[in-house]
């Protein structure tokens, strides 16, 4: 049974509108991705999701920390890891310290157990990325790290891995054929088509099951209102 601990935390967390406004158009967007998550899958079930993009500062952060919180509010006991092990960002969505996280377990300096942190959604932990470490592809890459995402012994339904981008670094294929499923993450007016190919390529031969993409950023003064997932 992991050990959790309480945290302090803001009310005014600006990135998590699923928390902070349940009922916006933006949030029902979201619990639309949940829904087609749900879908994508019929035979097995999803445990193990990775959030990747192509390209850095395209939304995945955004879009894994809010998918994070409407699956616990269905009811879904979540862990979000913060796999970006170069550029972390979950310890500053969730305001809490980033001392030990996943690279801490991964080198035996922590129990995952001890890691974990609560949040203040229902259902919804976290793992931080902990120390910045030298060599993040062989931790992401090591037997540590599929044990952690296969072990049964650890409690969760659905266990989301934040990971860097697609283009920019190999970590995110290291972890697609370990992971039952990925969603990619594009960005309105700043992916381009060539890009968003070449990282279905790159995730294609590393074996991954792709999910679906999530549209990002799109204007929604020029859209139809079912293409809109987001705006930061």
């Amino acid at each position: 049974m992991v050990r959790r601990k309480r945290k302090e935390q803001s009310n005014s967390v600006r990135a998590l509108i699923t928390k902070v406004d349940p009922k916006s158009p933006i949030s029902e967007q979201y619990r639309t991705i949940r829904t087609n998550l749900q879908f994508a899958s019929i035979d097995r079930q999803l445990r193990n999701i990775m959030v990747t993009s192509t390209s850095p500062a395209e939304g995945k952060s955004t879009t894994i920390a809010n998918l994070a919180v409407v699956l616990a509010q269905q009811g879904n006991r979540v862990l979000l890891v913060d796999a970006d092990l170069r550029k972390p960002t979950v310890h500053y969505t969730f305001r809490c310290p980033n001392t030990k996280g996943l690279t801490s377990v991964l080198t035996k300096q922590a129990q995952l157990e001890d890691a974990i942190m609560l949040t203040d959604v229902e259902n919804l932990d976290i793992l931080t990325s902990g120390p910045v470490p030298p060599n993040p592809s062989e931790l992401l890459s090591s037997k540590s790290m599929e044990l952690l995402l296969t072990s049964t012994t650890v409690p969760y339904d659905i266990i989301l891995l934040d990971t860097p981008p697609v283009l920019v670094v190999t970590d995110a294929q290291l972890l697609a054929n370990i992971c039952d499923g990925v969603v990619l993450v594009v960005s309105s007016g700043k992916t381009e088509i060539e890009q968003a190919i070449k990282a279905k390529e790159l995730l294609e031969m590393s074996k991954a099951k792709i999910l679906g993409a999530v549209l990002n950023n799109k204007d929604v003064k020029h859209s139809q209102n079912y293409y809109y997932y987001g705006k930061n």
